[in-house]
């Protein structure tokens, strides 16, 4: 296992929750935007992906059991006590959080695929705010919702759609009034 001597990076521990899957939603956005952002941490990643990945045969919350279980325990425990069942509660969905992933760039994590490297975010981009220049790894999608954005010499405007090739780099993106866009794209993009 890497340790943090190994990689001068302050943010390595995180990298190391994030390769393990064990951050929380809301600190997912930031995390993959500095890992993409720092080569010691892109190093750190690339270096846990095999161990991470020998654990994905395991199961996962062997200590649950499945719903249905859960359902038929608490009618049982409930007849037999002679109260009322207490079933689990339904999961809950919960509104993410923008969060502020560089100066001016804000990010509202909505889905991670790690299996295909893939992201969906909302992105915020403050007036005179750019992104840096980068190399997609993946496809990437963006439908710009309000404001304008330059991608390279493409203006957007609202309702726009920009697809970006893998292996395709955009060298300036900007927005001049600031702009709310959703991006789905890769990971595993390079910032140059």
């Amino acid at each position: 296992m890497t340790t943090s001597h190994q990689n001068p990076c302050a943010q390595s521990e995180a990298t190391c929750a994030y390769a393990a899957q064990a951050l929380a939603p809301g600190e997912l956005a930031a995390a993959e935007a500095h890992i993409a952002a720092c080569p010691d941490c892109q190093r750190e990643l690339e270096s846990l992906r095999p161990v991470v990945d020998r654990f994905v045969a395991w199961p996962t919350d062997v200590l649950r059991p499945t719903a249905s279980l859960q359902g038929r325990l608490a009618l049982r425990i409930a007849r037999d006590t002679g109260k009322e069942a207490v079933r689990p509660p339904a999961p809950q969905w919960s509104e993410p959080e923008w969060e502020q992933v560089a100066p001016g760039i804000e990010c509202k994590l909505l889905a991670t695929d790690t299996e295909r490297h893939r992201i969906s975010m909302l992105v915020r981009l403050a007036p005179g705010a750019s992104y840096p220049p980068h190399t997609h790894a993946g496809v990437e999608e963006l439908h710009l919702l309000e404001g304008e954005l330059w991608i390279d010499e493409r203006k957007l405007f609202p309702g726009d759609y920009n697809y970006g090739a893998p292996g395709a780099g955009d060298d300036r993106v900007w927005s001049e009034t600031g702009c709310t866009c959703i991006l789905v794209t890769s990971t595993r993009d390079i910032l140059r």
